[in-house]
C-alpha cells in the first residue's frame, strides 16, 4: 500500500471564489517527483481560474490550467511552485487570502 505525508490540505471560499489545496509527500511510483498535489483556484460553482496539478504525472508531467488551457510545466520545487501559485491568484482575484505558512 503507498503511503502518503499530508504536508498542506485547506479549503477556503471567499467572495464567490474557492482556493483548494492539496500537497503531499509520497513514494507512489505514479509521482516520480515525490509530490502529489493540487492548487486550485475558482469561481464557486463555476470554471477553474488557475491549477496547478500533477494528477498524470508519469504520463503528462505537471500541469498548469487556466480558463480553457492546459501547458506543461518544469517545477522548479515544492515551495517555489507554491509562492508562485500564491502570487497568481492574488492577481487573479480580488480576494486577499490568508495563507498557511
Amino acid at each position: 500500500m503507498t503511503s502518503y505525508t499530508t504536508v498542506v490540505k485547506w479549503t477556503d471560499v471567499e467572495d464567490d471564489y474557492v482556493v483548494d489545496v492539496t500537497i503531499r509527500r509520497t513514494e507512489d511510483d505514479t509521482y516520480p517527483s515525490g509530490w502529489s498535489y493540487a492548487l486550485h483556484l475558482g469561481e464557486v460553482g463555476c470554471d477553474t481560474i488557475l491549477r496547478y496539478d500533477n494528477a498524470h504525472e508519469r504520463t503528462k508531467g505537471h500541469e498548469r490550467h487556466t480558463r480553457g488551457t492546459v501547458e506543461t510545466i518544469d517545477v522548479p520545487g515544492m515551495l517555489a511552485l507554491y509562492d508562485r501559485f500564491n502570487r497568481e491568484a492574488e492577481e487573479r482575484s480580488p480576494v486577499t487570502w490568508e495563507w498557511p505558512e
